[in-house]
This record gives C-alpha cells, structure tokens and sequence, in this order.
C-alpha cells in the first residue's frame, strides 16, 4: 500500500454552532463556525471571501475571542482553518470547550 503523504486531523473535532466573522486584510463576512478543535475550525461564511489556501485570517467570535489562522481549503462557502500555532488560539479553544460548550448534532447531512 502506498503511502499518499495525506495530511490528517491532529485533534477530534467537535460540532459546534458559534456565529462570528472571518476578516481577511480588510473584508470582514458574517460566519458560522460548524465544528472546531484545538488545532483547528471548519467554517461557513455567507458571503464570497477572496482569499487563497495559505492566507492568514482571523475568526471573531463572542465565545471564542479572535483566534489567527491559515486558510487550509476552502469549497462551497466552507473554509478549514489551521490556528496559527503561535498565537493563543489553543488555550481560547480550551477554555471554551471547559466553560461554554454545548454538544450539537448537525442538522442537516449532505
């Protein structure tokens, strides 16, 4: 069998309805976070945002705080975002898994 040098999730990620924004330079969109982890998020927007997998952003949520990140992909309205490893995003996601977290069950399947 061939390895497929496929990068894989480090973390489990948990669902999640948080509502927010993603800004990128100076573009700012409306945004749901749909499941989230340590070292990451995968999340909707509502409107297009320009910007290319390797561009850094940020995530602005009330429960959440901003949190620095790496677009990893990006299709059909949907975002992955890597949190930047040097920023304090690990420790934001931690406190709201310990203080705020509610389990959700996604609504819809595809």
């Amino acid at each position: 069998m061939r390895n497929l040098n496929i990068i894989t999730r480090r973390a489990d990620r948990k669902y999640c309805r948080i509502f927010g924004k993603v800004r990128y330079l100076n573009n700012e969109v409306d945004a749901r976070i749909l499941n989230l982890s340590i070292t990451g998020a995968a999340v909707e927007i509502r409107t297009p945002l320009y910007a290319a997998s390797g561009s850094r952003v940020q995530i602005l949520a009330e429960d959440l705080g901003t949190l620095h990140g790496i677009i990893r992909w990006s299709h059909n309205g949907r975002l992955g975002i890597q949190f930047d490893p040097n920023s304090n995003a690990q420790a934001q996601v931690a406190s709201y898994f310990r203080f705020f977290h509610k389990d959700v069950k996604p609504v819809l399947t595809r």
